[in-house]
């Protein structure tokens, strides 16, 4: 048995009673730094062995912990913080134990991305999480037009180092859209920032961030100011979406019939 086990984003007394009874049973943990987990399991008084885990020697150790899961041994997977795979290694691991019939069970707890989103102060339906933002400037400037485009709340990882420049970039696209950075989030200096983009830019000129970020991105008024068809021509290019299913969200952001938008869109194109 494979056990995905969430654990504490900050404060360590976020934490379940199955999630330390599972624990505690485990012939042992797998864990991204033995260091930070080592602190968690002795404020609990849990004596599995951790054995590291992390995604340079992931694929070394697969082969070993399938062979040990279909031993029948108990094998628990953490992360540093919060809920494993997200952003964190693991997806391969649990991936193969599902192709090999191994059972897996996910023990629920803490998750920075939820903190974030009902902190955040916007709607919480729908809401994107696109993990951590690109570093290469066009891969960035990709993944802010589809945070600007979502019909719903937008949620990224981001460095205190990066922050700044993100920001701005968004500012540069939609001065006026609402953006939250949501930081050290459980921790003693947790804290959360709003500000449009514009303003947001002027605040990180003199005010720099540090520590552990979770940047939230409002719904805004773009897709109600594009045309119609920018706003295919962008559901098919920033989601993949093919033509129908382009025109059918069209029409209900625009808030018209889908046939309707269908004829007209293929008129317009004559």
């Amino acid at each position: 048995m494979l056990y995905i086990i969430s654990t504490p984003i900050g404060n360590l007394e976020d934490i379940t009673l199955r999630a330390i009874r599972i624990m505690s049973k485990c012939d042992y943990i797998l864990c991204e730094d033995t260091r930070i987990s080592r602190r968690l399991l002795e404020k609990y008084e849990i004596k599995t062995h951790l054995i590291s885990f992390h995604k340079f020697n992931e694929k070394k150790l697969q082969k070993k912990i399938i062979e040990d899961l279909q031993s029948k041994k108990t094998i628990g997977l953490i992360s540093d913080a919060g809920t494993p795979l997200i952003s964190d290694p693991g997806y391969n691991l649990v991936s193969t134990c599902l192709q090999e019939d191994i059972k897996v069970e996910a023990i629920p707890g803490p998750s920075s991305i939820i903190q974030a989103l009902v902190l955040s102060g916007f709607e919480t339906a729908p809401f994107q999480f696109l993990g951590f933002l690109p570093k290469k400037p066009s891969d960035l400037n990709f993944f802010i037009k589809k945070m600007l485009f979502f019909d719903g709340t937008s949620l990224v990882f981001e460095s205190a180092k990066r922050i700044k420049k993100t920001v701005e970039k968004i500012a540069s696209l939609d001065p006026e859209r609402q953006i939250a950075i949501l930081k050290e989030l459980t921790k003693k200096f947790e804290k959360r920032i709003a500000f449009s983009a514009k303003e947001m830019a002027k605040y990180l000129n003199t005010h720099p961030i540090k520590g552990e970020i979770v940047l939230a991105v409002q719904k805004g008024k773009i897709i109600d100011d594009i045309s119609i068809d920018e706003c295919i021509k962008l559901l098919r290019s920033l989601h993949g979406f093919d033509l129908k299913e382009a025109i059918k969200f069209t029409a209900k952001i625009k808030d018209m019939p889908k046939k309707e938008l269908y004829n007209k869109f293929l008129k317009d194109r004559k």
